[in-house]
């Protein structure tokens, strides 16, 4: 099979998804078409040469919907040769857009692919595509299903993790991530965001408080407490009658923010970069995705990177740098708890919960995002992951050349 390799990755900045946000003006449909304005004028690409622009999007309704990677293609001025699809793994379909469009080009179906995500939050909530398993009885019940911010204060209750733990961790998402913006650590990947007008809209993520310290978040109350007393602490504590009690330890402050955003990776054999006159960044080495325990839901990366480490013959000790996203402060600290990784290893440019989680975006996003700090630190090898609704995990690596 022939090898994939990764020749650019961009990203829009996160833009807060409500009203009042940056952001809130441009449609899913302009931000994903400036995404792919980006990578063919950055790269000078003949775009008749990539086969496939492949997007995640978890809400794919509304304006989000009718195969928006298809309509993007034609609305950035690409080839019309070329094919879009729109793919829905939860929290997920970024990085697993960016496997599919690997796996294309590793068995020879594409010599170039896109990898990418969209969601506009503040324009299409979440949610808003519905879905069986919170309210049919029939896949409900035998699943105990709750809401994710129970799952998640079950991770933190099964596993030890106060409130000060969580919180302590999304302190250090804020300065990691306010520091990367004052180092330029995002400067080769962020492409500002025009309106209409063509001027800038936004720049930079805009949900980073760099002032956020453990008062300020200690006097936030925990957002599932409630959702808990009502029924769900019940159902869970069903699957896990081991646990005494649920803590409610999360907030809107150590929880993933809601923001609107785009990604794509471009993806392509040896023979099709050197073609287009193009230099790889990365070599991508390997990828997988496993189904976990759907009522907890939200541990399926430590049992996904196990899974791939496995099959390529690696241990967590090879991985010089993690990224995994957090959509709670208690999922990332789970993940270094179960494969005894560093945290000097994970998210060292921060995360979600500085500057947002938009959802079918992320997983392409932060596979940029730590493709830089490869580049920049000299480092080799790298392990990308998230939690996935319904109780999912995908992960993959990738080696810098």
């Amino acid at each position: 099979m022939a090898e994939a390799y990764i020749y650019d990755a961009v990203r829009t900045p996160r833009g807060k998804g409500k009203k009042d946000g940056s952001l809130h003006e441009i449609t899913a449909l302009s931000l994903a078409t400036q995404v792919l304005e980006a990578l063919r004028d950055r790269n000078e690409l003949d775009t008749s040469r990539v086969d496939d622009v492949i997007l995640g999007c978890v809400s794919p309704v509304g304006e989000q919907g009718a195969d928006i990677a298809r309509t993007a293609v034609l609305t950035a001025g690409w080839a019309e040769t070329t094919s879009g699809v729109q793919v829905n793994r939860f929290c997920a379909s970024g990085l697993e857009a960016v496997n599919m469009a690997a796996a294309k080009v590793k068995s020879g179906e594409a010599d170039f692919a896109v990898g990418g995500g969209i969601e506009a939050m503040s324009r299409v909530p979440m949610g808003s595509d519905g879905g069986a398993w919170p309210v049919d009885p029939s896949s409900a019940f035998p699943t105990y299903f709750v809401p994710q911010g129970v799952s998640a204060d079950m991770i933190a209750s099964k596993w030890g993790f106060s409130r000060d733990d969580v919180d302590a961790y999304s302190v250090e998402s804020h300065k990691r991530s306010a520091r990367s913006w004052e180092e330029g650590r995002f400067k080769n990947s962020v492409i500002p965001v025009k309106n209409q007008l063509g001027l800038v809209q936004l720049d930079r993520d805009e949900t980073i408080r760099p002032g956020t310290d453990m008062q300020t978040l200690g006097s936030l109350k925990p957002s599932f407490a409630m959702m808990g007393e009502m029924a769900f602490d019940s159902v869970i504590n069903q699957r896990y009658p081991e646990v005494a009690r649920v803590n409610h330890v999360h907030t809107p402050g150590n929880s993933s923010g809601i923001v609107d955003g785009s990604a794509g990776v471009l993806i392509g054999t040896k023979e099709a970069g050197e073609g287009a006159g193009l230099k790889p960044r990365a070599r991508i080495l390997g990828a997988a995705s496993i189904g976990s325990e759907p009522s907890i839901m939200l541990t399926g990366p430590e049992f996904v990177a196990r899974k791939l480490l496995n099959r390529l013959g690696m241990q967590s000790t090879d991985i010089d740098l993690y990224e995994l996203n957090e959509a709670f402060a208690a999922v990332v600290l789970r993940f270094m708890q179960a494969l005894d990784v560093d945290h000097d290893k994970m998210n060292v440019c921060g995360g979600a919960i500085a500057m947002g989680h938009p959802l079918g975006a992320t997983g392409a996003m932060i596979t940029g995002t730590v493709l830089d700090e490869l580049e920049r630190s000299g480092k080799s090898t790298a392990l990308i992951t998230l939690c996935i609704g319904g109780g999912m995990g995908v992960a993959t690596v990738i080696e810098r050349v």
